[in-house]
């Protein structure tokens, strides 16, 4: 059994950054793809970014450029870096393993 826990969302302004964690118990963190979701209030829950167990990315095309994915697997941590944060990327940030495992999810609010 995989146990994943967000952490680092909050309150920024537009144009600011968060980083958001997401550390695994257990041992099979390195051989999952790991991904992040987001889902707004009354939205279907969607595809941010991803990372393969060997480092390869993929972004949705809105954050492509703004936001990074990355992985430390001697530290069962997944990391969302998020810059030049728009109104929109206001939702509930989840992180993924093999999209069979999930987190609790983490609130990401960007409000003036």
């Amino acid at each position: 059994q995989v146990q994943l826990v967000e952490s680092g969302g909050g309150l920024v302004q537009p144009g600011g950054s968060l980083r958001l964690s997401c550390t695994a118990s257990g041992s099979l963190f390195s051989i999952f793809n790991m991904g992040w979701y987001r889902q707004a209030p009354g939205k279907q829950r969607e595809l941010v970014a991803t990372i393969t167990r060997g480092g390869n990315t993929n972004y949705e095309a809105s954050v492509k450029g703004r936001f990074t994915i990355s992985r430390e697997n001697a530290k069962n941590t997944l990391y969302l870096q998020m810059n030049s944060l728009k109104f929109d990327d206001t939702a509930v940030y989840y992180c993924s393993g093999a999209r069979v495992y999930w987190g609790q999810g983490t609130q990401v609010t960007v409000s003036s």
